[in-house]
């Protein structure tokens, strides 16, 4: 973990920044900005890009990726920027828990793959691409999102000691274990065999 220089009133500040930011639940957004109906009644009722893309529309669900992916990498960026890197670790963490947890939901969100993605490049573009890169080698071979998401989670850690950014590798350990508890649906799906391939309505 980084050294702790913040006082505990600026690690605050960015944790809630962090948090508002993340909790945008821009998968909602433009479902009903673009006249996609209500994605809690569609798929698996995630708010996420891949629930998105069971819409139909492409262009959504790439929207929704990005956005998701933006909103941590900001939160990340901001806080480095104006405080350092302990409130930047700080502010990605609250950004995945927003976006999963999001109060103006009931604290029923996303899955926070995008999101994890997103908070990765932007902590450490090498980690952060090699990630997405392990994500998009798992779904070209499986098809399936979220055996990719799980495999790029568990791999970010081993991404960070490659890269030797130990400062890293706690934060790395929470979100791997939040994505695996985000995903315990679809971890039970997939030891049944029953989970869906990526695009399937």
């Amino acid at each position: 973990m980084p050294e702790i220089l913040s006082t505990v009133p600026t690690l605050g500040l960015w944790g809630l920044i962090g948090y508002l930011l993340g909790s945008i639940p821009f998968g909602m957004v433009l479902a009903a900005v673009m006249g996609l109906g209500n994605l809690r009644d569609i798929g698996s009722g995630n708010i996420g890009a891949t629930n998105v893309l069971r819409t139909g529309s492409k262009k959504a669900a790439a929207l929704t990726l990005f956005l998701d992916g933006g909103k941590a990498a900001v939160a990340v960026l901001l806080a480095r920027a104006f405080a350092g890197e302990d409130a930047a670790q700080l502010a990605g963490l609250m950004a995945f828990v927003g976006h999963c947890f999001p109060v103006w939901l009931k604290f029923k969100g996303g899955k926070g793959v995008a999101t994890f993605l997103g908070l990765l490049i932007a902590l450490s573009w090498p980690i952060g691409l090699a990630s997405c890169a392990t994500w998009l080698v798992t779904a070209v071979l499986t098809r399936i999102s979220s055996l990719s998401a799980l495999v790029a989670a568990a791999l970010s850690t081993a991404w960070m000691v490659v890269f030797l950014q130990g400062h890293l590798f706690f934060l790395g350990v929470a979100l791997t274990l939040l994505i695996f508890w985000t995903h315990r649906a679809n971890i039970a799906r997939l030891r049944a065999g029953t989970e869906p391939k990526i695009g399937k309505k």
